[in-house]
């Protein structure tokens, strides 16, 4: 496309290379004057690379940067800041003990005579910054007495302060709240009006139909062309996306639950600093259903998981697997009480990356003697059993059984994963953020397994910070707060409202 005015951001043929692997192949972007755009793709698939190009976080190899029609050399976050670029990252950049005020400020303070601090002043300015945009932010709150959504305001004014006419907001939803996701609709609509040029970086569907204007697709690197939003379909967006169709509802039958086989009473369990972060949490799952815990990452899921699979240790209350308490006893003991889980991050919990696949596939039940005697795994036992696994869960690429895990694509991996946890017929199955950074076709398959293994009686418990994933795959959904169950519901019996309400601390069943 030819260089033009009209555009606030024009990049053209960005080449970005990692040694042998190339990142960004040959990208353009072209991102018109006071709107929202969309970069939709993949995990891996290049998306917040070539905004860390933009914001001078690294260097294109090849390709030139335009802003307004003038091409520009952004060397650093510095340079990006000076042209009039803020960047707000996934995972907020704020002191949790500053006011809102002095996260603003911070890095460009206000000063007065002799070069002393002059916060009277710089209040001022924040709160006029804040009336102009509607933020409603008190400037003198604490970042940590302060919500999730509200501390993502403060980084966007941050980078107003800075004089940030093109912003670049890296996943905006991935943690908010659906009131939060609202609201934070309504002030990108706002600083449109204002003049500003917004980019995105996301892969959830639902929040660029409601959002954006044009949307650019990312796929392994490579531009997969834009689309105007209001002539395009959440299907259609999945499917250029990963390059086949997607069925993006969730089908499933009613559940039948049965007995109780996962019961969790009165449990309390304290971090490494002894504050309680699971209180007196109560909590069961049948045999034959999903129960889906909703809420705000840092509301005591992960110590949770951690307890039931003593990893952790529980202060009190009892974890019973099949009528069997097995709190503060060891994770094999707890596996072996046929526990599995699909852990929260694949990589650190999951995998061992420098191992072979066929390595990976058996962890957890290496020790089984189907895969050989004591200490001694047969190869040949692993290579088949392996093979199999990945002609049945489509693991890709076919023959990767000898190949290290960490060459596999996350959504690959993750399959791994699922495939070691399932195919041992465990009666629990604890998914933990089970899709987390998957594109909508892994996705799928994710979504599809859990409900088989619900099918088969399997006990499922699902936490997820995706409130859609929640409400989509559960039979029951409980909503945790502060490390209580602040309600239960029947799938179906409540809206998304609702739900965001109680995660957010504004009520009780």
């Amino acid at each position: 496309m030819e260089v033009s005015s009209e555009y606030a951001v024009q990049m053209h043929g960005i080449v970005k290379r990692f040694g042998a692997f190339t990142a960004l192949d040959h990208i353009d972007l072209d991102v018109r004057k006071q709107t929202v755009h969309a970069i939709l793709g993949e995990n891996g698939a290049g998306k917040t690379t070539l905004m860390n190009i933009l914001y001078g976080l690294y260097q294109a190899d090849e390709g030139k940067t335009y802003l307004y029609g003038e091409e520009v050399n952004i060397a650093n976050p510095t340079g990006a800041i000076k042209r009039g670029i803020g960047m707000v990252h996934q995972h907020f950049m704020l002191v949790e003990n500053f006011t809102v005020t002095e996260n603003i400020i911070l890095g460009d303070e206000v000063c007065g005579a002799a070069g002393v601090l002059d916060m009277g002043r710089a209040r001022e300015e924040v709160t006029k910054l804040v009336q102009e945009y509607g933020f409603e932010v008190d400037p003198d709150a604490r970042i940590q007495d302060i919500s999730v959504g509200m501390q993502q305001r403060v980084e966007i004014l941050k980078a107003l302060y800075r004089g940030a006419e093109i912003l670049i907001l890296d996943e905006p939803t991935a943690v908010l709240t659906p009131q939060e996701v609202d609201k934070l609709i309504e002030i990108m609509d706002g600083l449109v009006t204002k003049g500003k040029t917004i980019i995105i970086i996301t892969h959830k569907l639902k929040e660029i139909m409601r959002s954006a204007h044009e949307c650019s697709i990312v796929r392994r690197g490579k531009y997969m062309g834009t689309v105007d939003v209001s002539q395009s379909s959440e299907n259609d967006l999945a499917a250029r996306m990963v390059g086949r169709n997607v069925n993006l509802k969730v089908e499933k039958t009613p559940a039948h639950p049965k007995d109780v086989c996962l019961s969790i009473k009165d449990l309390t369990v304290c971090d490494e600093r002894g504050i309680e972060q699971v209180r007196k949490l109560n909590l069961d799952v049948r045999s034959g259903e999903i129960v889906g815990i909703a809420g705000i990452d840092g509301n005591g899921q992960s110590e949770l998981v951690d307890a039931i699979m003593s990893l952790a240790k529980a202060q009190a209350g009892t974890i019973e697997v099949k009528g069997v308490e097995v709190q503060n006893t060891s994770p094999r003991k707890v596996i072996d009480s046929g526990v599995a889980t699909i852990p929260s991050d694949r990589h650190r919990w999951g995998l061992v990356l420098p191992m072979i696949v066929s390595e990976n596939a058996v962890l957890e039940h290496h020790g089984d003697e189907v895969y050989g005697k004591g200490i001694m795994l047969d190869y040949d036992k692993l290579r088949a059993y392996t093979e199999e696994l990945v002609s049945q869960f489509d693991i890709r690429p076919a023959g990767c059984e000898e190949e290290r895990i960490s060459g596999l694509s996350g959504g690959n991996q993750q399959k791994v994963i699922i495939a070691r946890s399932v195919t041992h017929a465990p009666d629990v199955l604890i998914a933990f953020q089970p899709t987390r950074g998957l594109d909508v076709g892994a996705i799928e398959f994710v979504h599809k397994t859990l409900i088989a293994e619900r099918d088969r009686g399997v006990a499922i418990l699902l936490i997820s910070y995706e409130l859609d994933e929640v409400m989509d795959v559960s039979d029951k959904i409980a909503v945790i707060y502060h490390g209580q169950i602040v309600g239960e519901f029947e799938q179906g019996t409540v809206g998304e409202d609702e739900l965001g309400l109680l995660m957010a601390g504004g009520g009780s069943q």
